[in-house]
This record gives C-alpha cells, structure tokens and sequence, in this order.
C-alpha cells in the first residue's frame, strides 16, 4: 500500500512539475473555444499537487511504520529471546504433594512466549511469538523451537530442571535429612 501511496505522490509532483504553456495548447486542442487560464490558476494547481504529494508521502512512511510494528524482525526477535531466557534462569518450579511439578513441561511454551513478548522492546508488537516443543521431551529436559511473525530466524531455548537441595522446604521442628 506504502509503495502504491509513494507512485501517486511521484505522479503528482510530475504533474505539478508541466509548464504551463504546455497545458494551454493541450487544452487549445481538446476544447479550442474554452477561456484562457490565468497564471494563478497554475500556481494555486502547483501548490494543491505538492500539498497531495507531502501529505502522501508522509502517510505512506506512516504505513511503513504501522506494517514495521506489526511484525518481528530477527534482532528484535534475537534480542527478546536472549532477555527471556536469562530472566527463565533460574526459574522455581513447585511440586505438589505428590510430588510432580505444578507446571509441566507442556506449558513452558505458553511461559517463553509470554517472556518473550514482553521483553521484545518499545516497537515490537505483543503477538506473533510461537514456541514448539521437540519431540521427546520430558518434565527434566525439555527443547523449543521459538519463531514469530514475519522474522526469518528461529531460535532454540533449552530448559532443564534441577532439583536445588538449597531451596527444598524443611518444616519446623524436624532436622534435615542428610
């Protein structure tokens, strides 16, 4: 839309661009009894082409710039993903009483791709991010494949969970097992 946006402004600066003696004989040919144009017919012509071409041109930088931020670019995408995994690092898992974890692994995807999209930066849009799990994936170990909407590159984010003795809760009154 942008580029069809940038031809008409080209076209009306052209247009604004014809002598005036060559518009008088065109018109001289088509219709030889119309009344002659003034000077300030021209100029006034002149001033309306170039206003409609400004104002084209700076929708049509406006469309570059909406089309912009609805897709992703590899940086942004790049930049994002390199900011989601160090915020994952480190990342508490629950278990319940029996023991399995709160989040499985088949809702990391919906985890990275949230962290991914809030940390793609001020003109990266809020949606479009995908995060595929690989086959073979367990609770322990699991690899995705991150991409988004309109940039080429993909990404892989590797999550391993380690079970940190540090952090493991010992209730009141009861010594720590060794």
């Amino acid at each position: 839309m942008s580029v069809i946006i940038f031809a008409l402004a080209a076209v009306l600066i052209a247009m604004a661009c014809i002598k005036a003696d060559r518009v008088r004989s065109w018109r001289e040919s088509l219709n030889p009894a119309a009344p002659e144009l003034p000077d300030a017919a021209f100029v006034a012509a002149r001033i309306l082409l170039v206003g409609m071409a400004l104002i084209g041109t700076v929708k049509g930088f406006q469309g570059l710039g909406a089309e912009d931020d609805s897709k992703w670019s590899d940086d942004e995408l790049k930049s994002a993903v390199e900011q989601a995994t160090y915020e994952l690092d480190g990342f508490l898992y629950r278990i319940d009483q029996s023991g399995e974890p709160v989040v499985h692994i088949y809702e990391y995807d919906t985890l990275i791709e949230s962290e991914v999209t809030e940390n793609g930066g001020g003109d990266a849009p809020q949606d479009g991010v995908a995060a595929a799990a690989a086959d073979g994936n367990t609770d322990a170990d699991a690899y995705f494949t991150v991409s988004a909407n309109g940039a080429d590159a993909e990404f892989c984010v590797h999550i391993e969970r380690v079970r940190s003795k540090r952090d493991d809760y010992t209730p009141p009154g009861q010594a720590p097992s060794h």
